[in-house]
């Protein structure tokens, strides 16, 4: 088995669960309000379609060795989403979700071992797991942003959140705003449920995280796995926020809120 394999099985239960409810919906719910801001529930599912669609290209030309698209690709593309009416939005997306999985899910064993896709944005080719990851984690925060709109009590998709963790406790200096701290420092030794894991989150400029678990931490956060990501995404408002989740320290959580909320 690759290291792709599971995260590509992932992608497919997160975007059946989706399309589930989104082959549900009339132009009412359409037009709703989603958890991401200032965007209603076609916006988001335009967001992930034109996503999708964009990536089918860049996949397609790395399996048939061709150099990346142009610059004026993608905007073309979200040009095109952005005139959609809601329905074409919502259409769009299990359209071109479904060809992206289809294409995810052809890639021989070799391919999803060996293939390197040059994504145009970084600065070296990615392999077939890291851009499988990358969906998955833009896939599940906004499908969270749908599924929450209509149930409060949503949470990330199980099967998501451990391939998410293995991205998700790297590089947090983009995500961030350590301004809000206001000159504030703090070692927090963080312990996730479902599943088990114990990293260092380290508030200072940067914000950083360490995988090893903190020596003598100022304070501790104890949470459900998928409520850390969500987190880590802006995304624990209050009203969101498990009743599990345990923060001890010189930081509040309302700061900690405002320290993620740049994503």
């Amino acid at each position: 088995m690759s290291n792709a394999d599971t995260v590509i099985a992932a992608l497919r239960s997160g975007y059946e669960r989706l399309a589930d409810l989104v082959k549900k919906f009339d132009d009412e719910t359409l037009a709703g309000p989603s958890a991401a801001t200032e965007w209603d529930i076609a916006q988001v599912l335009s967001h992930l379609g034109s996503g999708a669609e964009i990536m089918v290209n860049t996949l397609q030309l790395a399996v048939e060795s061709a150099p990346a698209a142009d610059g004026d690709f993608n905007q073309t593309v979200w040009d095109r989403w952005n005139a959609s009416s809601r329905r074409e939005q919502a259409d769009g997306f299990l359209r071109w979700n479904q060809t992206l999985l289809g294409l995810f899910e052809s890639l021989d064993e070799g391919q999803r071992n060996d293939l390197r896709i040059d994504v145009g944005w970084l600065p070296a080719p990615i392999d077939v797991a890291t851009l499988v990851r990358m969906r998955l984690n833009e896939l599940t925060h906004h499908s969270w942003d749908v599924r929450s709109a209509l149930d409060p009590e949503a949470t990330l998709d199980a099967a998501a959140v451990p391939e998410m963790l293995q991205s998700n406790t790297l590089d947090l200096s983009w995500i961030t705003k350590p301004a809000e701290l206001n000159g504030q420092t703090a070692v927090l030794a963080v312990t996730t449920t479902e599943p088990a894991t114990e990293f260092t989150l380290r508030l200072a400029d940067p914000v950083s995280v360490d995988k090893t678990p903190a020596v003598e931490p100022d304070g501790s956060l104890t949470l459900p796995a998928e409520a850390w990501l969500r987190l880590a995404a802006g995304r624990l408002a209050p009203d969101r926020t498990p009743k599990s989740v345990d923060l001890s320290g010189p930081i509040d959580l309302d700061t900690l809120r405002r320290v993620f909320a740049g994503y």
